[in-house]
């Protein structure tokens, strides 16, 4: 198979992007879904209105449709439980102790509970960041007298 030379492809002998590669302009769109916006346009009020008529009228994969849009499956909730105030990092194991006792106690389940400690991790870490800027500002405020 012959390769197509790197002016018309944007790759370079290695097959890897050359510098420069434009891609595809910012908010272009694949000329099918073009298509189907140009066989679409006007008629979505009467094809929604089709479909809540089926829907109506008991067709099964219509109603399911019709309910996805107007109450569609949660992707996430919102958990309570009480955890500790993060004011510096080592408060982190307080924190975390709080959330294995909320996964152990049933409040919550194993997986919000890893979720959870996912965003206490990342608060310790800010506040880790936070803690060794303020003790190296101190330092070299210290050297610099």
């Amino acid at each position: 198979m012959a390769r197509k030379n790197v002016e018309t492809t944007y790759t370079d002998k290695h097959g890897k992007f050359a510098k420069g590669n434009p891609g595809r302009p910012h908010g272009a769109r694949h000329k099918i879904t073009r298509a189907i916006e140009e066989l679409l346009d006007g008629q979505s009020e009467a094809i929604t209105q089709k479909a809540v008529d089926m829907a109506l009228a008991g067709d099964g994969p219509a109603l399911r449709l019709c309910m996805e849009r107007i109450a569609p499956p949660r992707k996430d909730s919102p958990v309570q439980f009480d955890l500790p105030a993060m004011k510096c990092a080592n408060d982190a194991a307080e924190a975390a102790q709080a959330v294995l006792q909320a996964v152990s106690g049933g409040d919550i389940t194993p997986l919000e509970g890893a979720a959870v400690m996912g965003l206490v991790e990342q608060y310790r870490r800010t506040l880790e960041t936070t803690e060794l800027e303020a003790r190296l500002a101190a330092l070299e405020e210290r050297a610099s007298k």
